[in-house]
């Protein structure tokens, strides 16, 4: 049984360069898996790859080598079928003003050959949040609306693979906090999601697996927890009882940062130091504790050690 929504290999893309340059290389021999029923984060700064990849995928995009398995479908060899188990929510808002979300969908469906009896319009927009809205025109909707209308689009058609890119730029937290339930309810219903997104936070906190492109090239896939696990960095936050002298400089393996409210940052490898030293320090430097607490790393940290804080624009995103 196919284990995989989506299966890359050796995925590459170069384009012409602008003004007499050389060609740039977008992608540079991709690899990737993504399981059924995930929801799948893929990240990396501007121009990483990320949105050439989703182009390739949505078949907006010509690879210029390698291969792509959507659902089982080789892009190549099934290219109908492919590319209708695959449904894409773009960044951008590019909806006709003139139509209402009823006939939209209507329309949408129509392109992806859905025949009218098995069409879902109205149950689509119901999900979405828009079965009030069915008949308005697509222009008097606010900006939300319209982001819940791509994703209504992209759904017409039931796919399997849903695509999700930056879908919570510019939106409030209500809106953000509907997408993502119903993200959720979508993904228990066997949808597999792949989102990008700018928000890290986002992406952790909603991301059962994560891959990460600099550059053109994965440099990092797997789980989300396993990922946060690669920097054993941790650091132990103090808040002192009392006003505090002059400290001495802490043993190898320990760095000290003022905090700048009070409170001391104490910053260690978990591999080779233990709490139990960092206290001993805390301990022998007669710092008395009002209060203490952990941070471990967050993805964002994961992300810039990853992409060494790579923002190229030279390239496609």
């Amino acid at each position: 049984m196919q284990e995989n929504a989506i299966e890359i290999r050796g995925l590459s893309k170069t384009y012409a360069g602008r003004g007499g340059s050389g060609p740039v290389a977008a992608l540079k021999g991709l690899d990737l898996d993504i399981p059924k029923g995930s929801i799948f984060g893929l990240l990396g700064p501007n121009g990483a790859g990320k949105s050439t990849t989703i182009n390739i995928l949505a078949g907006l995009v010509n690879k210029s080598a390698g291969s792509v398995r959507i659902w089982g479908f080789d892009q190549d060899v099934n290219p109908r079928q492919s590319r209708a188990a695959i449904g894409v929510v773009p960044q951008e808002l590019n909806i006709d003003p003139f139509f209402t979300p009823r006939a939209l969908l209507d329309v949408q469906a129509g392109l992806y050959g859905v025949r009218r009896r098995d069409r879902r319009t109205d149950e689509v927009l119901a999900a979405v949040g828009l079965a009030d809205k069915a008949d308005a025109y697509a222009r008097s909707l606010s900006g939300g609306m319209q982001r819940r209308l791509l994703i209504a689009k992209a759904l017409v058609h039931s796919p399997q693979v849903l695509v999700l890119d930056e879908p919570t730029a510019g939106v409030d937290i209500s809106l953000r906090r509907m997408l993502w339930a119903y993200v959720r309810e979508l993904q228990e219903r066997g949808t597999t999601v792949i989102l990008t997104t700018h928000y890290l936070e986002e992406a952790e906190e909603m991301c059962d697996r994560i891959g990460i492109i600099s550059k053109g090239e994965l440099v990092a896939c797997d789980d989300t927890q396993t990922l946060l696990r690669r920097l054993d960095g941790k650091t132990m936050v103090l808040t002192p009882k009392e006003a505090l002298p002059d400290l001495p400089a802490p043993p190898e393996g320990i760095t000290l940062e003022p905090a700048g409210d009070g409170r001391l940052k104490l910053h260690y490898a978990s591999r080779t130091t233990d709490a139990e030293a960092v206290l001993d320090y805390v301990r022998g430097a007669g710092i008395r504790i009002a209060d203490v607490a952990t941070e471990d790393p967050r993805l964002e940290d994961v992300f810039v050690a990853l992409t060494d804080g790579d923002a190229s624009d030279t390239a496609p995103a």
